[in-house]
């Protein structure tokens, strides 16, 4: 057989020899540069090296964050229960009511515009799972109730009126409050895995995938309306008396939930915009804006939309289990469609993939929510409609891409 022979490039074969050359070598205008085995690996790694993460907020925003919290910390309490009602700064109860009602609002929306604004799934069924974690903090509200109810019964008032005599079997526990905690984050999210694993597993995108959410919500609010289902019916679960040993109604129960929706509304938004800014992060967004190349590269999807999914079915259970013990009632109607289609109005008048965006949208699309059904509540549905439609054509960023344009203009001049 004929020998192999491994020849020797002139480049390689001086590689030996550039140590012992002499230093003026490298000079020599004449030099051919060849590149070192040494010296290749310091070029490689910044050609290929990822972009820096980004900050999780930047120091003014930080600095804002901060004085909001010390703010609403300190100020909500004062306003609420020391300063008389005589005083302008009182905090009442209905404003302490619609203030958490914002806030879980905004908290939906928050968890919406992580499949929306940076996972690229529009999902018309978010109120489902909003509803879902409602109801599992209601149905230890309704134990709670105790001997209280109208009938002075073991069981809650609706089940005594329908002629039951036993408690379902899935009710049993709801008396802790632990137990009904984790009712709030295991039910939906079980729910939401199901249905991401089989839906995106089969690549189903785009408009299918949200006629297929809106329906599995409409599906749902069907199913809660019949009362054997042991939820209430029609009029669902109200008339709480306590929770966690303390009277509902008083303004010292009022305002620690109050907090504590401030509290989880500012824990949302640190640990969404901790996911947004890593490397998760990117990939997800990635997938968003080209899902089959980033299949190309070696990522697989399914988990990453599965995991952000799951986590977004979980904030906004936890939105609904804060927003029954301030509201005092839940029913099937929250599973309604329409108020699905109305927290992707949030978050795209807010301003999809920003996070802060979704927050504001929530609040001033609630705010004049407020407004019109107190002044024109005839012609609330064809504003909500209008905004659906002009928004995305005028303010296609929402109002946190107008913010952000007016602060530019600003710094340029």
């Amino acid at each position: 057989m004929r020998p192999t022979m491994h020849s020797l490039t002139p480049a390689s074969a001086a590689a030996p020899d550039a140590q012992a050359a002499s230093p003026d070598a490298s000079h020599d205008s004449q030099a051919v540069p060849t590149r070192t085995a040494a010296s290749a690996p310091s070029t490689v790694p910044s050609r290929l090296a990822l972009p820096e993460r980004r900050a999780l907020l930047s120091r003014p925003a930080w600095t804002a964050l901060i004085a909001l919290v010390l703010a609403v910390g300190i100020g909500a309490p004062i306003a609420a229960l020391v300063l008389p009602e005589s005083s302008a700064f009182h905090l009442s109860a209905y404003a302490l009511t619609i203030g958490g009602k914002f806030m879980c609002y905004a908290i939906a929306a928050l968890a919406l515009d992580l499949v929306w604004g940076y996972c690229g799934i529009l999902s018309l069924g978010h109120g489902l799972f909003f509803a879902l974690g409602g109801y599992g903090i209601g149905m230890y509200l309704m134990r709670a109730i105790g001997h209280d109810g109208v009938y002075g019964a073991d069981l809650p008032d609706f089940m005594v009126f329908l002629n039951w005599h036993t408690l379902p079997w899935f009710w049993r526990g709801t008396e802790h409050l632990w137990y009904a905690l984790a009712l709030v984050i295991v039910v939906p999210a079980l729910l939401a895995w199901a249905f991401g694993f089989f839906a995106f597993r089969s690549r189903v995108q785009g408009v299918y995938l949200s006629i297929i959410t809106q329906a599995l919500t409409y599906a749902a609010m069907l199913l809660f309306y019949r009362n054997e289902t042991g939820f209430g019916g029609n009029n669902g679960f109200t008339d709480f008396k306590r929770i966690a040993g303390f009277p509902i109604a008083q303004p010292h129960t009022r305002v620690t939930l109050f907090l504590m929706t401030f509290a989880a509304l500012v824990l949302a938004f640190i640990g969404a915009r901790a996911i947004v800014t890593s490397k998760l992060g990117r990939i997800v967004t990635a997938m968003r804006d080209s899902e089959t190349r980033l299949m190309f590269l070696g990522y697989s999807p399914l988990a990453y939309k599965l995991f952000i999914w799951t986590l977004s079915a979980m904030l906004c259970a936890i939105a609904g289990a804060l927003y029954v013990p301030q509201v005092g009632i839940i029913n099937p109607s929250e599973m309604s469609p329409a108020n699905s289609i109305e927290m992707a109005i949030w978050v795209a008048v807010g301003g999809r993939g920003t996070l802060v965006g979704p927050i504001a949208g929530a609040v001033v699309v609630n705010a004049a929510r407020s407004i019109f059904t107190a002044r024109l509540p005839e012609y609330w549905l064809f504003f909500l409609g209008a905004l659906f439609v002009i928004v995305p054509l005028a303010l296609p960023r929402g109002l946190a891409g107008l913010a952000a344009s007016l602060i530019e203009r600003s710094k340029r001049k």
